[in-house]
């Protein structure tokens, strides 16, 4: 070998150890980054787990007051596979005060029998066909009579003691309108698969993006009644957001609870994604223009959330560190 190839050789070794250099930097930012990326909208942040939920979670033994009524409504269709899960969620709560009432659309899978199996237990029920989810969600409310009122997806999930632990917060703050609470994702076999932590309630964020989780949202009679006692049937995908902003019009109080209230499960026989890309995404396009009078562009969005998304980072990060407890 030359003296001329031991220096291409020589400088050709160099090269490559900074080139692996450059990787593990690389790889290292990269690690870094993503530690940090906003976990809002993110379903698989870590491989499915058993749900973790706190000994305090538990129902009060010392709970004292007089306790407000509390109305549930399910919609359901064909969900046999995941409505005993649900149904039990709810009747687990021991809330001694509940209205739970399950309108399901005409279900030709097991549905109806889970049904009648529960039907002492449920204020009332009834599977007939309907015009949809916001019909059904409309037609079980129909039924209801409590001073306080949620509904809950018959794939969805209420955490234990959430029903006392919310007319707690009511009774206690009669200055609030609606409350919800942070989120646990999990998967068709009730693995938890990731955690949304929500920071404080904005209105005008929420005129931009419904990071709101439905299945922990509840709210007093009054204000349904302000909104005209229903749910806006021509939605098929953003009826909440649609509710939540007509409660923000209303002159809402809206708080953003320190617990996490409900699950909520995604799983392959939900609405698929082609349809959320067309008619979801048509619909919130439509209620950003209610609200701002105008269409909006995605970067536009982005400006006006970047403040709560950092906040959702912060907060987030300091609960799976275990510096904040929900």
């Amino acid at each position: 070998m030359t003296e001329l190839e031991k220096k291409v050789d020589l400088l050709l070794a160099e090269q490559k150890k900074m080139m692996e250099l450059v990787k593990q930097n690389r790889s290292f930012f990269q690690k870094l980054c993503k530690r940090f990326e906003p976990k809002l909208g993110v379903f698989d942040q870590y491989p499915p787990k058993l749900i973790e939920i706190s000994k305090y979670y538990q129902i009060p033994e010392n709970y004292s007051g007089e306790l407000p009524g509390i109305s549930i409504v399910t919609p359901s269709f064909n969900q046999g596979h995941f409505i005993k899960e649900t149904i039990e969620s709810v009747l687990e709560q021991h809330y001694p005060k509940l209205e739970y009432i399950i309108q399901d659309g005409g279900s030709k899978d097991k549905t109806v029998d889970i049904l009648k199996h529960y039907e002492n237990k449920l204020t009332y029920w009834e599977s007939v066909p309907d015009k949809g989810q916001s019909n059904a969600i409309n037609l079980g409310f129909a039924h209801a009579h409590g001073d306080i009122m949620a509904y809950l997806n018959s794939d969805d999930l209420l955490l234990p003691g959430t029903l006392h632990y919310v007319s707690q917060y009511f009774q206690e703050h009669p200055e609030v309108d609606a409350v919800y609470g942070h989120r646990v994702i999990i998967d068709e076999y009730s693995q938890e698969t990731g955690r949304w932590v929500l920071p404080p309630h904005s209105d005008e964020v929420t005129k931009w993006v419904d990071y709101i989780p439905q299945e922990t949202l509840f709210w007093r009679r009054s204000l349904w009644e302000k909104v005209n006692s229903q749910v806006d049937e021509s939605f098929q995908f953003a009826m909440d957001w649609d509710l939540i902003l007509r409660f923000i019009d209303a002159n809402a109080k809206m708080v953003r609870l320190p617990r996490f209230l409900g699950a909520f499960r995604v799983h392959s026989s939900q609405k698929t994604s082609g349809e959320m890309s067309n008619i979801g995404n048509e619909e919130m396009a439509y209620l950003r223009k209610r609200c701002h009078g105008r269409f909006v562009e995605k970067n536009e969005i982005s400006r006006y959330i970047r403040l709560y998304f950092w906040q959702h980072v912060i907060l987030h990060k300091a609960y799976r560190l275990g510096l904040i407890k929900y």
